[in-house]
């Protein structure tokens, strides 16, 4: 099992203006906390608009950041619209292996499609086209990447000619490729692409078993043809985190955050009605939060194992080193490869964060980390001659273009 943070950058009303200068100073702090300790992964959103919920619009810059307070930690993108009317795929190529060189090639390559009318109508995307869009720009930016020169595209989506896109990334042939999912069905396209699934919705580990035996499953079979030019056969989920050696008291630093984590993200969603510059959402949760699943006295009962309240109530792995080593157990036997942990979420403190990474390293860390490497030899054992196949199944990369000559000024 393996270990990441999560980032939205959470900053609920009322805020003043120092406060987005603080929350991603804090978050910095936070990063380089966990590269000390041994956490493998910190993952980045992109998200536009979504004001409280999320304030990281350009997780590239702040992963530069974290790249040069960190040595050891994977950074990544938790994930990258790629719709072009978010991000163009010559841009997203570019961005990627710049980041992955000045990381010394920690780069970890998330990709996405966006769901909220805020930033899908924002940006001039049709709902019912962003998942053509995500393919086509998939297959090009992975293009983007091995091809010297990328030899040019006339897609539904994307144009473009003939240019060689440097620089490349360093880790060869490209930075492993993830997918964001929130339903048993995108985890199924993820296997059949050949790329790691990063579950964002919260999960039991008894149903996160049955995703595990599809998506292994698939990454077997010949359904699997690979989006890039390797396979990423891992599969990640995420969880709240607030760990103390006293349950109430991680109760009552991690429960709030949590809830309004799941809450915000339900306003932009499900069910919510968002007036850009007005609303306030942390005001809406505390007066409405009962009635969307958020009640804090249900999710607050103590002594119980955690696995058995984490759908209900959103509880997650807040609690004791002891109740989240049991709950983390239970993902790993489940065949999780990944835990990613919310804990910068609502108005939890940056101290208490820390304090929690803190004991989670120190005290349930190390026990999975001990299993880590024999499970992912044996896991890549395993699976060598089904990737080995499923590339086989991908187009390969094109040769040159002949003759192709871009003047330096228009010929008339």
């Amino acid at each position: 099992m393996r270990f990441g943070l999560f980032y939205e950058h959470q900053l609920p009303r009322p805020w003043g203006p120092e406060d987005e200068h603080r929350l991603l100073k804090d978050a910095l702090d936070q990063v380089a906390l966990a590269d000390r300790l041994g956490f493998d992964y910190v993952w980045e959103v992109e998200h536009h608009f979504l004001e409280e919920y999320s304030h990281s619009s350009a997780p590239e810059v702040f992963l530069a950041a974290a790249s040069q307070r960190t040595n050891t930690i994977r950074l990544g993108h938790g994930i990258v619209q790629l719709p072009v009317g978010f991000n163009h795929p010559a841009r997203v190529a570019e961005r990627i292996a710049t980041l992955d060189l000045v990381s010394d090639g920690r780069v970890e390559f998330g990709t996405g499609e966006a769901s909220s009318d805020m930033e899908l109508v924002g940006f001039g995307v049709e709902r019912a086209s962003k998942r053509a869009q995500w393919e086509e720009a998939l297959d090009v930016v992975t293009r983007l990447f091995v091809e010297e020169p990328f030899v040019g595209w006339e897609g539904e989506w994307v144009h473009m000619p003939p240019r060689n896109v440097v620089p490349k990334p360093l880790q060869r042939p490209h930075p492993p490729l993830w997918v964001a999912c929130s339903r048993r069905d995108t985890i199924h396209l993820a296997a059949t692409k050949g790329i790691g699934a990063l579950s964002f919705s919260f999960v039991e580990a008894a149903e996160a078993k049955a995703w595990v035996e599809d998506y292994y499953g698939t990454i077997a079979s010949e359904e699997c043809v690979p989006a890039g030019f390797a396979v990423n056969p891992n599969l990640a989920c995420v969880l709240p985190l607030m760990c103390h050696e006293d349950e109430e008291e991680a109760i009552e630093r991690g429960l709030d955050g949590a809830h309004f984590f799941g809450y915000s993200l339900a306003h932009y969603y499900a069910f919510g009605q968002h007036r850009p510059g007005v609303s306030d959402l942390w005001q809406d949760f505390q007066e409405n939060r009962d009635r969307f699943g958020f009640n804090r006295s249900a999710a607050a009962t103590t002594g119980q194992p955690l696995a058995a309240q984490l759908t209900a109530v959103l509880r997650g792995a807040i609690g004791t080193p002891d109740q989240i080593r049991e709950l983390v157990r239970a993902y790993e036997e489940a065949g999780v490869d990944q835990l990613i942990f919310v804990s910068q979420a609502g108005r939890n403190r940056h101290e208490d964060i820390c304090d929690s990474l803190e004991l989670f390293a120190e005290s349930v860390m190390p026990e999975f980390h001990d299993r880590a490497e024999a499970a992912e030899q044996a896991k890549a054992e395993r699976l060598a001659p089904a990737i080995e196949a499923a590339l086989a199944r991908r187009p390969p990369a094109r040769p040159a273009p002949q003759d192709y000559v871009v003047p330096a000024l228009p010929q008339f």
